[in-house]
């Protein structure tokens, strides 16, 4: 189902941390280490009486297995009797935690729920196959399949340079996305942004984002390139640390609480070919946009994934989405993609510009905001929230 099946769920509270370059000022931190504190930070944010909460839930990409979530459950010190599952499905992992919160409201099995994303790029596990026969020496490998033969399975990269070979997207062209995403983020960093949760001393704002100029992006090193069409080292938003959740609350904790947040309105994921997993959120808006009858116009605020500018850029094209009312506080090309977290940190933007701050949603006079992310494999996810006043 994509729309909502039964009680509504609400996003009372939300949080992340900065994100910082691999290597860079959360380097030191573990996944959970990273979400513990945007967790504890939740509870005390949503002005409500004392909540039980039900159950947490993350979506995590690297870890290497250990339920990273109930770690940071634990280290937040949330009662032991709170169960908490970690989830993996890549860079919609953190979108998706969300959504499996909000149908476990819908469903009647929970009143609160704590969901989000958390990554640690700098920390992820080294990885290695153990050897088949004692005599074999383990194989080291970069990346797990994420899909079987006879299916392509690209590297991700190299997907998205054909995409901007298919789609003629120049290297200048994406250069000017990406000096547009870092422009906008620090036109946000001026105005103190409130919804971030310093997890260390000396990291509290986005460590990536800077002055990017037009010259300097095309300067960047070419790290991929198909039929003339290159991705640069400024095009392809860096790996990175971080962590973002939400607090979901059922309708009656809600209305006890007499306080601002976003109605979940619909959510939707979707499969799409396994070699295009850039395009995979045309097919999700697509559906959102069929089953709420409205169209990309009417949003007044959207947040889309930029792993890629070029991903990015095919996807505003192919939904006719209004440049002023995306990622209006900077994308990822500008943060970097903490993969378990990155769906998470959207819901987290939208939040900011919806609930937070009194302008944007009223500049356009629509109060709904959607959520699109992609993931390996061709994986597509997609969330509509509006606002909500009790």
């Amino acid at each position: 189902m994509t729309a909502s099946i039964g009680p509504a769920a609400y996003i009372v509270a939300a949080r992340r941390t900065p994100v910082a370059p691999r290597g860079g000022a959360l380097s030191r931190l573990q996944a959970d280490e990273l979400s513990a504190p945007v967790l504890a930070r939740l509870i005390g944010d949503a002005g409500l009486p004392p909540l039980p909460i039900d159950h947490v839930i993350l979506g995590n990409a690297l870890y290497a297995g250990g339920n990273p979530a109930r770690l940071a459950a634990l280290r937040a010190g949330l009662p032991v009797h709170v169960p908490a599952m970690t989830i993996d499905t890549q860079c919609c992992s953190g979108l998706d935690a969300i959504t499996l919160g909000v149908r476990m409201i819908e469903a009647g099995a929970a009143d609160c729920v704590l969901a989000g994303g958390t990554e640690s790029y700098s920390r992820a596990p080294i990885r290695m196959h153990r050897p088949v026969t004692w005599d074999s020496e383990p194989i080291p490998y970069t990346r797990p399949p994420f899909a079987p033969s006879p299916f392509a399975d690209p590297d991700l990269t190299e997907a998205a340079a054909r995409l901007a070979r298919d789609w003629k997207i120049s290297s200048d062209a994406q250069a000017d996305y990406a000096v547009a995403s870092h422009a906008k983020a620090l036109r946000e960093r001026e105005r103190r942004r409130s919804n971030l949760v310093e997890c260390t001393s000396g990291a509290g704002e986005d460590g990536f984002t800077r002055r990017l100029t037009r010259k300097t992006a095309l300067r960047a090193p070419v790290l991929a390139r198909s039929g003339g069409y290159g991705l640069t080292a400024a095009t392809i938003a860096c790996e990175a640390d971080g962590a973002a959740a939400v607090l979901l609350v059922s309708e009656r904790i809600w209305k006890r609480g007499g306080h601002a947040g976003l109605r979940v309105v619909a959510a939707h994921s979707a499969g799409g070919e396994p070699s295009d997993p850039a395009l995979a959120p045309v097919g999700v808006a697509r559906s959102l946009f069929a089953e709420l009858g409205q169209t990309a116009a009417e949003f007044g605020a959207v947040e889309l994934m930029e792993a890629y500018a070029a991903q990015a850029m095919v996807t505003l094209d192919e939904l006719g989405l209004q440049i002023d009312r995306v990622n209006r506080h900077g994308g990822a090309l500008a943060r970097g993609h903490p993969i378990g977290a990155s769906g998470a940190i959207l819901m987290v933007q939208l939040f900011e510009q919806l609930v937070r701050t009194s302008g944007n949603a009223g500049e356009t006079g629509m109060n709904r905001g959607l959520a699109l992310i992609a993931a390996a494999g061709g994986l597509g996810s997609g969330m509509v929230v509006e606002t909500a006043n009790s």
